[in-house]
């Protein structure tokens, strides 16, 4: 029931599978297990029973942003992070589809796409449509082809009519994973994966008649995931779609994509912070000019505003009001926020952009009284 709820909000194909995996790693792992059966299948080949030795080549595609975690499940899946090739994308950190493109045009046989929705620095989102486009005309050119989306953030805009056109064309995708603990607010532990074709899922996860006992025409959760013993992680994702409804999940995550802009301006209205990313969602990156630099702030490579900015985070981190981290971000080092709170109000936004710039002058002070101690 969790899984058609979640299928609905998302505005998925109807029929697709469903798996509640450990996290967000595990969910991007069990959607490219799908996917290296699925093109290895077409090709020919079965790799659960006869293993990656002597089958054909798999051309795996991903933006130079991809998370790590999809470079991890490549690395677990023996398909090799270093392997694929890295597209190249605009300054926001999207997949550029042109160069998409031109790498898939140089990919002979077996193929995967990785895109996102939800960058985790940005917060920006590929061009699925486009990119769905090229997969579409790589298929018809005869080679195997897979589209994963990884919207451990940004898939939930989806469920949002005023961000949906962010998501555009992300039915045509074959499988989508994202992480319930963020806008969903419940535990960690909660990774999701979707899977267009069903077989090839359940193909790439299940043991098979091998010492398992299955539900005669029911759903043996352990089918669709990694883990054999697990807790029943739909249960916590019912419980918290049944409390929001749509319309409350809906003004929640609209909600805290307002926050996001609403600290981007406080801070911003400041003349010795830069926001480095367009705030299109939930994530706001920041910067700091070091104490004593004449002229406008720009967002250029510069060690000291680096180490301004890392000092910052320190300080911010241990006052306590509230959390978050550090980034280096196109060679920039950066602070982090992310908002995804059900609690988070104005109040709190205010009173956390009062409280780093106050930190930001607490070092400044500190760094103009002590110099050489940098």
């Amino acid at each position: 029931v969790a899984g058609e709820w979640l299928r609905r909000l998302f505005g998925l194909p109807e029929g697709v599978s469903v798996g509640f995996t450990s996290g967000g790693t595990m969910a991007n792992f069990t959607a490219l297990a799908a996917a290296r059966h699925a093109v290895l299948r077409d090709a020919g080949w079965d790799v659960e029973t006869r293993g990656l030795p002597g089958a054909p080549a798999i051309h795996v595609l991903a933006g130079e942003e991809s998370h790590s975690t999809a470079y991890g499940s490549l690395q677990l899946l023996g398909l090799g992070r270093r392997q694929a090739t890295r597209v190249a994308v605009d300054g926001q950190g999207r997949m550029r589809a042109d160069a998409l493109r031109r790498a898939i045009a140089d990919a002979e046989g077996p193929t995967i796409v990785l895109t996102q929705t939800g960058n985790v620095n940005t917060g920006s989102f590929d061009p699925l449509r486009e990119v769905a486009e090229a997969v579409a005309a790589h298929r018809r050119d005869g080679h195997p082809t897979w589209l994963h989306v990884d919207g451990a953030i940004g898939l939930w805009a989806a469920a949002v009519p005023s961000l949906r056109h962010l998501t555009d064309g992300l039915e045509l995708a074959d499988s989508w994973t994202t992480d319930a603990h963020k806008w969903l607010n419940v535990p960690y532990d909660s990774g999701l994966v979707f899977v267009r074709d069903a077989e090839a899922h359940r193909a790439a996860m299940s043991f098979g008649s091998h010492g398992v006992e299955h539900v005669e025409g029911g759903r043996d959760p352990y089918d669709w995931v990694p883990e054999s013993s697990r807790r029943a992680r739909g249960f916590v994702v019912l419980a918290a779609l049944r409390a929001l409804g749509r319309q409350g999940l809906i003004d929640l995550i609209e909600r805290d994509c307002a926050l996001a802009q609403r600290i981007a301006e406080r801070l911003s209205s400041d003349p010795d912070v830069a926001i480095l990313n367009d705030v299109v969602l939930n994530q706001v990156l920041v910067r700091f000019r070091q104490p004593g630099t004449p002229g406008p702030i720009t967002p250029s490579v510069d060690a000291a505003a680096d180490s301004f900015t890392q000092a910052v985070i320190e300080r911010v981190q241990a006052d306590g009001t509230l959390w978050l981290g550090g980034r280096v971000w196109h060679g920039l080092g950066c602070m982090r926020v992310s908002i995804t709170s059900w609690n988070t109000t104005e109040a709190d936004i205010d009173r956390s952009a009062e409280t780093i710039l106050r930190c930001r002058d607490e070092v400044a002070r500190a760094w103009l009284r002590e110099p050489a101690s940098r």
